[in-house]
């Protein structure tokens, strides 16, 4: 199945216009620094574009600020991408600012399962 346009496009203008917080995240991520590739603002099954994703390991991290709290539809996105096989961790953006230890050590946690 190919892609649609408008979603390339969008996956691809989040890539150039990324937040400080997805800025810090993938300098940690980036040259398999942990290990493993990873990719940012990746398109899954031609419907969801996920913040950053280890296709290896099928490990989705998303980084949420406050538009996320309670959202009904990324509950909804969840349990779709978890029944196409990915495991995923959210974060908040303070939490990545303020206790990186905890979430680089949940990440690496759940790289090495």
């Amino acid at each position: 199945m190919k892609t649609s346009k408008s979603l390339q496009n969008n996956a691809r203008s989040l890539r150039h216009n990324q937040t400080e917080t997805e800025k810090f995240v993938w300098n940690k991520l980036r040259k398999k620094q942990l290990g493993y590739k990873f990719s940012r603002q990746y398109i899954i099954n031609n419907k969801y574009i996920v913040d950053f994703v280890c296709l290896e390991k099928k490990l989705i991290i998303e980084l949420d600020g406050g538009q996320h709290n309670d959202n009904p539809q990324d509950i909804q996105r969840d349990l779709s991408l978890t029944n196409y096989g990915y495991k995923i961790l959210r974060f908040w953006n303070n939490e990545i600012f303020n206790n990186w230890e905890n979430c680089y050590n949940r990440i690496i946690e759940e790289l090495n399962k």
